[in-house]
């Protein structure tokens, strides 16, 4: 692996940019394959993308699955957090809905992740890697003029511009991709009008395993169990309270998620740095283009509710690795992108409509809506089918699911 800040125009098998969650673990994905890659950065040399901050990330089995397979877990330096069990609530509506892990011969669902500690690992892993080339820091300034089967992208460093060349050209550049948007790629656009907090908590019952979601008008409240003894807080707020939100001190913060939450994790003790993210949702109208493909939050950026989104993102990458594998010739070729696109198909609407299906109607207070939510909590905690139903989708495995996401070598 070697690291540019400047060289000539050369030409890629495939160009990742982006160097966060998604478009890192493609990379890494990929170079089993001996492909030249290339990765477009913004993050300097020694430094981690801000996505890598103190947010928790929520693994489900499949994965676990595939991180472990693509050796990054091993990599991994501080705990993480088992998930085995969630327990779904609603302030003013009755009933509650726990799914067991143990109830479907598993140990857990999925763990808990501090995306500083996975952004580590990753970039340890991306340290061994023998065919990848990062140009960083770098940004996208536009796509320039393909020939020869080749597509042209401008980038821009501290040296000035230049121009890349790549068989296959990937979107991996989050919500606001500027690769989408030179593409002429629309989005269907959604703001749900909150504000996420995100922060390490610490209550006076330590975790247990059970990862709480508390549903309100206005957002959702969730408490993750991390692997350090402390909860991943996640608490939603309506747009226009935020500003007196994040003003409030730890004192106030707290006994304002108390109220949301209840007691269910007993008294709260403590919180640490908060951070906060306007929640706003965007779905590309397709997912390829001539030699050029979006995955991650280039191709759908989507509510936390449910903790879909990164998940979401590893099996666009590494269905595109497997369909470029199968290709064996070619990794920009027509007919590997449509593969590609048709395989994504159903995970993606499922999950789509899963996420933003529950977000919406959990924060809808229409009096006629309530009874029939309290009667869905209800059957979910007592229909054996509806429950496995979630269950499958929560650990990851809806639609045509990654070889790697299923434990396959």
């Amino acid at each position: 692996m070697s690291t540019l800040s400047s060289c000539s125009d050369r030409a890629h098998d495939v160009l990742i940019v982006g160097g966060g969650l998604v478009g890192a673990s493609l990379a890494i994905a990929l170079d089993a394959l001996g492909l030249d890659v290339g990765m477009v950065e913004a993050a300097p040399a020694g430094a981690l993308p801000p996505v890598f901050d103190q947010r928790n990330l929520s693994f489900a089995e499949a994965t676990i699955h595939a991180l472990d397979a693509l050796g990054v877990l091993a990599l991994m330096r501080a705990p993480s957090g088992p998930i085995r069990r969630i327990h779904v609530s609603r302030s003013g509506d009755f009933g509650r809905m726990q799914l067991e892990a143990a109830r479907y011969g598993r140990t857990e669902f999925g763990r808990v992740v501090v995306a500083r500690d996975f952004g580590e690992a990753l970039e340890a892993r991306l340290a061994q890697l023998r065919h990848l080339v990062r140009y960083r820091p770098a940004r996208c300034v536009g796509l320039g003029e393909g020939s020869d089967g080749l597509r042209a992208l401008r980038i821009a460093d501290d040296t000035g511009e230049r121009t890349l060349r790549t068989r296959l050209l990937v979107a991996a550049d989050g919500a606001r991709s500027t690769v989408r948007d030179a593409l002429g790629i629309a989005t269907r656009e959604h703001d749900y009008g909150q504000t996420l907090f995100v922060a390490r908590l610490r209550a006076q019952r330590a975790p247990d395993g059970t990862a709480f979601e508390r549903l309100t008008d206005h957002g959702p409240t969730a408490l993750l169990p991390r692997g350090d003894g402390h909860y991943g807080l996640v608490h939603g707020v309506p747009r226009e309270d935020a500003e007196a939100v994040a003003a409030l001190d730890d004192a106030a913060f707290l006994a304002r998620v108390q109220d949301v939450f209840g007691w269910r994790a007993g008294r709260l003790q403590a919180v640490g740095p908060r951070s906060s993210y306007p929640m706003q949702g965007g779905v590309a109208e397709c997912l390829i283009a001539p030699r050029a493909v979006l995955v991650g939050n280039a191709a759908q950026a989507i509510h936390p509710l449910g903790a879909q989104g990164f998940n979401l993102g590893l099996r666009d990458a590494l269905t595109l690795a497997e369909c470029i594998a199968e290709g064996r010739t070619d990794p920009g070729d027509d007919a590997v992108l449509r593969r590609h696109a048709l395989r994504r198909v159903d995970d993606r609407a499922r999950t789509l409509a899963f996420s933003d299906g529950l977000a919406k109607l959990t924060a809808n207070d229409t009096p006629l809506v309530r009874p029939l939510r309290s009667v869905g909590l209800v059957a979910g905690d007592a229909l054996g089918w509806l429950q496995g139903w979630l269950v499958g989708g929560a650990m990851g495995y809806r639609g045509d699911v990654p070889a790697l996401c299923r434990g396959a070598a």
